[in-house]
């Protein structure tokens, strides 16, 4: 990799600008203060910063201790270097080519570690073939922990129609894209769908990063597992 200083010092001068963008870009999405993966972003600059000075032998990704959501840490990643690039102005592809080796190179490494700190088994073929069915399905899916609200999985479907990336959205307050005068609403029929095993149907709104409110009906069955409650949403727009 080419030593690039003069990069490293404008990712470095231009920070804030370049989160306000990607807070801009990701709207509820976006990782608060103190959040694991608000900790994966900082090593990631860190890192970034040092192979663009010395070069990427010299640096090396510290990923040890960190405990971040695996697919929303690499959908930020790629958020932030966007942002970066959209600061540069006429020197975006200087810089998306910069950093693309670098954050292949530390996803692969978190990516690792992770791995690593998994209980081996079996291969979860089952798994894998239901996110492929559901990446699939046209309509908005959404599994949301009954009990906190936070995303724990959505398909592509979901992004689109609210402006982000889906691996960003995970962990996410799923209220942070509903209209605040629909979260009783919300509320109401979580707690239903968690005290009865029927589907449920209602209308209601999601909200993008925009801010624009998406009229949408909403179909929610339950599915329990040995940790949580989760409620399966099937969306569509009105």
């Amino acid at each position: 990799m080419t030593v690039a200083p003069e990069l490293a010092s404008f990712l470095i001068k231009r920070r804030g600008q370049i989160d306000s963008v990607m807070a801009t870009r990701l709207g509820p999405a976006a990782p608060g203060p103190g959040s694991p993966e608000t900790e994966v972003l900082r090593r990631f600059r860190t890192y970034a910063a040092s192979a663009l000075r010395r070069g990427d032998e010299v640096a090396e990704p510290a990923v040890d201790g960190l405990r971040a959501n695996e697919r929303r840490s690499a959908a930020l990643i790629d958020s932030w270097a966007e942002a970066a690039a959209e600061v540069a102005g006429s020197g975006a592809e200087r810089v998306r080519s910069a950093l693309s080796p670098l954050i292949r190179r530390f996803q692969n490494t978190l990516k690792q570690t992770t791995t690593g700190r998994r209980a081996r088994g079996a291969p979860r073929t089952r798994r894998r073939a239901v996110s492929a069915a559901i990446d699939r399905i046209a309509d908005v899916f959404l599994a949301i922990d009954a009990d906190t609200g936070s995303l724990m999985d959505a398909n592509p479907a979901a992004g689109a129609l609210l402006g982000v990336a889906r691996d960003a959205m995970l962990g996410v307050d799923v209220l942070s894209f509903v209209p605040e005068a629909q979260h009783r609403a919300w509320w109401v029929e979580f707690d239903a769908v968690t005290e009865g095993s029927e589907t449920r149907r209602f209308r209601a709104a999601l909200r993008d990063v925009s801010g624009t409110e998406i009229p949408v009906e909403c179909s929610i069955t339950r599915l329990s597992t040995r940790s949580r409650t989760l409620a399966l949403f099937l969306v569509r727009t009105i």
